[in-house]
């Protein structure tokens, strides 16, 4: 499967919105390969964690974030469950779940519904360690300042305000793929 075939499909190859998924995404997929690599006895699917890794945000098309030249409807927090129904339609199951279970470090039912987020009342926890591997990666990353790799310190500040429970996963991560 070539990933960037599948987002030119749906993206303007022109576009910044186009620039932005990519460059993001190979960073992503470059720090989750890197975590891979250093620990062999996982034994990590490296080549579905990059495909994975480069797709997991194909789903930002779908929302209105203007500032990175993405014009849809939704809202961005449901660029994850839109990238997953996306991914499920062209044949990709397993990828639709990196998507739909990235943001943040997992949304679980509890907060979705304390949030009254627009998003299906289900867990959007990543299971697999590829799944975990992927969101973990991604958190270094953000699509504003799109090579910097934000620290841990600055990671944790940003998920706290989202409660203590995304914190302890992230750290929890912190231990497994870090140490």
């Amino acid at each position: 499967m070539e990933p960037l075939k599948i987002i030119e499909k749906y993206y303007d190859i022109r576009s910044e919105a186009y620039h932005i998924l990519v460059t993001h995404s190979r960073c992503v997929a470059d720090k989750a390969l890197s975590i891979a690599k250093a620990h062999p006895e996982m034994n990590l699917d490296s080549a579905f964690i990059e495909e994975a890794a480069m797709l997991h945000d194909i789903g930002m098309i779908f929302c209105y974030a203007p500032d990175i030249d993405c014009h849809g409807t939704y809202d961005y927090i449901c660029h994850g469950y839109l990238g997953a129904d996306l991914l499920r339609e062209e044949g990709f199951p397993r990828h639709a779940l990196v998507c739909e279970r990235h943001t943040g470090t997992g949304l679980s039912l509890q907060i979705i519904e304390q949030n009254d987020f627009p998003l299906p009342r289900r867990d959007f926890l990543p299971i697999s360690p590829e799944e975990q591997l992927i969101c973990f990666a991604d958190k270094f990353f953000n699509k504003t300042k799109l090579t910097k790799e934000k620290s841990i310190r600055k990671i944790r500040e940003s998920l706290s305000k989202h409660g203590e429970e995304t914190v302890l996963r992230f750290n929890d991560w912190c231990k497994l793929f870090l140490v």
